[in-house]
């Protein structure tokens, strides 16, 4: 059951850092005009003469390009970072980046400095890379099986609480203004502060601290906290089961982990999952949005209030996920949502092209858009990092992350560098291709992913091993009764020398 010290952990761990990094991607946005003209300003007052239009563009793709790119490089420290300090001890030291960063946004305006605000926005990108694959890893480790999805949908929910945060203190009549924007870029650091506070009180993850650590008296302390009872015998029993299994492989590394034969199709899985959820057109839509309701006739003022209104649509569909993935299964939603994403990107192309000549299909692109979100916000933007913690064991988890973190942020930073490209050559036939992308990963999921709701790591990993066709050395009478449950993935399990 869900415990009081369990909830708390969960909270602060995905306050102090997943909200951050939704705040972040949307941060930007409502101010972009006044800070624009603080950096001509400061061109200007530099050099004397202004910023010529083209080195403004540049500029300004920089400061939003590089907190993906800042993402690509946290997501490399994923795995030396949660090995050698934890997955407590990284989120710890991660504040430091998102406190320096918000430092140095707060300031920018009164130091002269634009290349400041580029700066921490990549700073920021590397805190939101090492955020975003440590959270879902350390709530995942620190989970009871029966709420593993749920509290894995945690952190997604807290990046849209954040996206809504950013859009709603990004108001005109609230921080988004000529005054406001240092103030709202800054704020970003005192959810680190709490977090820095606060997160010490808590345990560390006790599969770290008993499988890394090799500390079971710590990781026994830690699991009865966190489960409010002491007999945890069970739980410390299937660690070490794991630990066993994997014994005669240490600790993977990268490269070890993709030449790996027994770990191959998790290993594609997490990347198409990766790759399908930032390729799906999520940025482009949230993009196209504004043009959208103007051409159906929203006022422009009132605009950013219905920009407003789908950031609550997204935290309101991600809390639904929260409570209904223990009991649909993760597959169920990772597949509605990819369907409800690629119909809609359809029907999207369809109304866009025809809304000059029919005045409703300006309605329809409205429904369209809200349709995608809802379908985005309950597969496939929450479920993919709790499929990443479940499909690895311990010894591969970090490295799979890190692999899983790189191809998010990097599919993040080429959607945002080619989209306007794209946009501008081939127009509304663009969404075409994310309906496309979206197609291909749902056909993936249904014929390559298996469901991974309510079983341990270990069975998870019996699954997956007869879809790599390897053997797992252990107690071979287990192993029968595993099969002899329904729902074990079919399939011929052939005999091979390479063992998990």
């Amino acid at each position: 059951q869900m415990t009081i010290p369990l909830a708390l952990v969960a909270l602060i761990s995905a306050f102090g850092s997943s909200f951050q990094y939704g705040y972040n991607v949307s941060v930007i946005n409502s101010p972009a005009p006044y800070m624009q003209d603080f950096y001509n300003q400061t061109y200007l007052d530099r050099t004397g003469v202004p910023m010529n239009s083209g080195f403004q563009t540049l500029l300004w793709s920089l400061t939003v390009s590089m907190f993906p790119l800042g993402g690509f490089f946290g997501s490399l420290l994923v795995w030396p970072m949660v090995n050698n300090c934890g997955r407590k001890g990284t989120l710890l030291i991660n504040n430091l980046f998102s406190i320096s960063a918000a430092i140095l946004m707060g300031t920018s305006e009164l130091a002269k400095t634009f290349e400041a605000i580029i700066l921490s926005r990549f700073i920021m990108g590397i805190y939101a890379g090492l955020a975003s694959n440590v959270v879902p890893m350390f709530l995942g480790e620190m989970s009871p099986r029966n709420l593993r999805g749920a509290i894995g949908i945690v952190p997604q929910l807290f990046i849209t609480i954040g996206i809504l945060a950013a859009q709603i203190l990004g108001l005109n009549s609230i921080l988004g203004n000529a005054e406001g924007w240092p103030v709202l870029l800054g704020l970003t650091g005192i959810p680190s502060l709490i977090q820095l506070l606060t997160l010490p009180f808590f345990p560390e993850s006790p599969r770290y601290l008993l499988l890394q650590k090799g500390n079971e008296e710590q990781a026994r302390r830690a699991l009865q906290r966190l489960r409010g009872w002491d007999d945890v015998d069970d739980e410390i029993e299937e660690m070490f089961q794991e630990g066993q299994s994997e014994k005669e492989e240490g600790q993977f590394s990268v490269l070890s982990l993709c030449t790996f034969r027994g770990l191959r199709w998790q290993l594609i899985s997490i990347i198409v999952m990766m790759m399908g959820q930032q390729l799906s057109g999520v940025n482009g839509v949230f993009y196209y949005a504004d043009r959208i309701f103007e051409s159906a006739g929203v006022d422009s003022n009132s605009i950013q209030y219905v920009t407003v209104s789908i950031g609550a649509i997204n935290v309101i569909m991600t809390l639904l996920a929260v409570f209904i993935v223990e009991s649909l299964g993760r597959r169920v939603l990772l597949l509605a949502g990819f369907v409800l994403c690629c119909a809609s990107c359809a029907v999207l192309t369809l109304a866009l092209n025809l809304q000059a000549t029919v005045s409703w299909m300006s309605y329809l692109s409205i429904g369209c858009v809200i349709v995608y979100i809802i379908g985005h916000a309950v597969g496939p933007s929450p479920v993919p990092s709790v499929m990443i913690t479940e499909m690895f064991l311990q010894s591969s988890r970090p490295a799979a992350f890190m692999v899983g973190g790189s191809v998010h942020w990097l599919s993040n930073f080429t959607v945002g560098l080619v989209f306007l490209y794209m946009e501008a050559g081939l127009g509304p036939y663009s969404f075409l291709i994310f309906c496309a992308i979206c197609l291909a990963t749902a056909l993936y999921i249904f014929f390559i992913v298996p469901e991974t709701k309510n079983k341990t790591f270990m069975e998870i990993n019996r699954i997956m091993a007869k879809r790599n066709k390897v053997e797992i050395q252990e107690n071979k009478e287990e192993l029968k009764d595993f099969c002899a449950v329904p729902g074990g993935l079919g399939g011929r399990t052939t005999s091979s020398s390479s063992q998990l």
